[in-house]
């Protein structure tokens, strides 16, 4: 799969590396081909550096990692998105996101052409999704959004990144829900000092 990665700091770069050793094209997607965050990250295989336009003309699935104040401004640059999946991985933390939203997400469909658009890999630190494995037990994922192909999508990819299970929290109408478990993981790791080396797992009985 070809895979844009805008936003090639510790998540985006995470996830790069766990897709390009698991086969993905990764198209890291910058303002500077020639110097920018996460130039190392080209060390992987699979992995090269483009503007943010033709690395998304070149892609089938595009993630977006970068800080939520910027959000329309990179969804903007991106270019045309017709039948592209987007997958959002950012979070509105204490007011901080894209002006007029109360999620990122629904300021990425406000201003794309796709409607491809889901939101995974948020609800989580980097640490995790670099490695979700704790001993024995391994993290799940957990995605929402209309998009059915864009679920399927981000599953696969969970899958691929290492994660046990995705499971599917709902439609457009969870975007929030979503940002909120996240700051959850954001409050415990922080704000209560539990440190980074925390996540979650989904329990059945």
């Amino acid at each position: 799969m070809k895979i844009a990665i805008i936003g090639t700091g510790n998540v985006g770069g995470a996830l790069a590396t766990s897709w390009a050793k698991s086969g993905h094209t990764i198209l890291l997607g910058v303002r500077n081909v020639q110097e920018f965050k996460g130039k190392e990250l080209l060390k992987n295989p699979n992995t090269t550096a483009h503007s943010v336009q033709e690395a998304t003309r070149m892609a089938e699935v595009i993630l977006i990692s970068t800080p939520a104040p910027t959000t329309i401004e990179v969804v903007q640059s991106l270019g045309d998105t017709t039948g592209k999946i987007i997958i959002d991985a950012m979070n509105t933390v204490m007011g901080r996101g894209a002006e007029g939203y109360a999620s990122t997400t629904p300021a990425i469909l406000a201003h794309t052409q796709t409607k491809e658009v889901v939101k995974c890999f948020n609800t989580t630190g980097a640490n995790n999704l670099a490695n979700p494995m704790y001993g024995e037990i391994v993290l799940d994922a957990f995605v929402c959004g209309d998009s059915t192909k864009g679920k399927e999508i981000a599953k696969k990819l969970a899958f691929d990144a290492g994660f046990a299970e995705c499971y599917d929290v709902g439609g457009n109408d969870r975007f929030e829900l979503m940002e909120q478990f996240a700051f959850f993981w954001i409050n415990l790791a922080m704000f209560q000092k539990q440190g980074r080396e925390i996540g979650f797992k989904l329990l059945k009985r």
